[in-house]
């Protein structure tokens, strides 16, 4: 089932509004949707090498504009919208953490964090509810999703054909090792207030945070 489902992937990602679809996918995990967009890219850029940077810029600008509508709830619709969606995504606890690292560091947080495997939307979400200046937040997130996108499409530029072969013929072990990475994120996130660095002063201050107290 694994192989069938790889090689349909492999399929549609030379589809003509596969762009689309990559863009549009970056910007919902970006927002509220707990799949990134990583396996997606991957994949198009095993069947696409010489496209790979193009992909990884399609992904960027998706996922930065899909910060905005994160922001957008952290910022409007916190009490209504946003909490809830924290609580399904699993990222309540994380949050008053993060809302704390990124008002004693600001961007230092978003650029970071934002290139890890930590999901970017509990960073889009808490920036807006800080009510963090909008343009060093869309800078931030420029960079720490190039910097996210663009590993991957180097990668595959530079190394698409011999990645390929592995994954082709170790297909479930590539699966398996990319689940454990992606888990790896959730788990940094739930443990984000020993993960900020900075002074012992803030880290301690910071994870001390509740909801009750930002």
């Amino acid at each position: 089932m694994l192989r069938s489902l790889y090689n349909w992937t492999m399929a549609k990602a030379t589809h003509p509004l596969a762009e689309l679809w990559l863009a549009l996918f970056a910007a919902m995990e970006a927002s509220f949707f707990p799949v990134p967009p990583h396996p997606l890219l991957g994949i198009m850029c095993l069947a696409e090498p010489k496209k790979a940077v193009r992909f990884s810029a399609v992904a960027t600008a998706g996922s930065v504009l899909g910060g905005l509508l994160g922001y957008a709830i952290g910022y409007f619709l916190f009490a209504s919208v946003g909490k809830e969606l924290l609580t399904l995504l699993h990222l309540s606890e994380s949050f008053p953490h993060a809302a704390c690292y990124l008002r004693e560091y600001g961007v230092e947080i978003i650029v970071i964090k934002g290139a890890t495997p930590i999901p970017f939307k509990l960073l889009t979400i808490t920036a807006g509810f800080i009510a963090m200046p909008i343009v060093p937040f869309l800078l931030a997130s420029i960079v720490s999703r190039s910097i996210s996108f663009m590993i991957v499409g180097g990668l595959f530029r530079l190394f698409g054909a011999p990645i390929k072969r592995v994954i082709d013929k170790y297909l479930g072990l590539v699966t398996i090792g990319f689940v454990v990475f992606i888990v790896a994120g959730f788990y940094l996130a739930s443990v984000l207030s020993g993960a900020g660095g900075g002074s012992a002063e803030v880290t301690a201050k910071c994870a001390k945070s509740t909801l009750a107290n930002l």
